[in-house]
């Protein structure tokens, strides 16, 4: 679902981070490989970045293949909901559904989830 304007305010969408793989670890090539068609490499902090507006067929395609690459690479994959960048003109998910409530209190960093935060 792509939005208008005025529904960006309660929008957002899903980044999919990835560390990378040791540099000295034989199959570098292939996590590149892997990784470079679908993500953004981030230099400072070794990480592959990807946003996602939708699970669709495409959505979850880009995330089994971060999945399989983290696996493959000894490495793990942490998603995170984000505010819509001001350049995205994909589709984006709304603050409506339980999705997103779930994934805001996982991101409450240093907190199980289901544990209230602390003031």
């Amino acid at each position: 679902m792509t939005s208008s304007p005025n529904s960006r305010d309660s929008a957002w969408v899903l980044e999919a981070t990835i560390r990378t793989a040791p540099a000295a670890d034989p199959r570098w090539q292939e996590q590149l490989d892997r990784l470079r068609p679908i993500a953004s490499y981030v230099p400072e902090t070794q990480t592959w970045h990807v946003r996602l507006g939708a699970l669709d067929l495409a959505g979850v395609t880009m995330l089994q293949i971060l999945f399989d690459a983290a696996r493959a690479h000894g490495t793990e994959v942490c998603l995170t909901p984000v505010v819509v960048p001001a350049y995205w003109d994909g589709p984006v998910f709304t603050r409506e559904p339980d999705v997103a409530a779930l994934l805001e209190a996982q991101a409450d960093r240093g907190r199980p989830l289901g544990q209230l935060p602390l003031s």
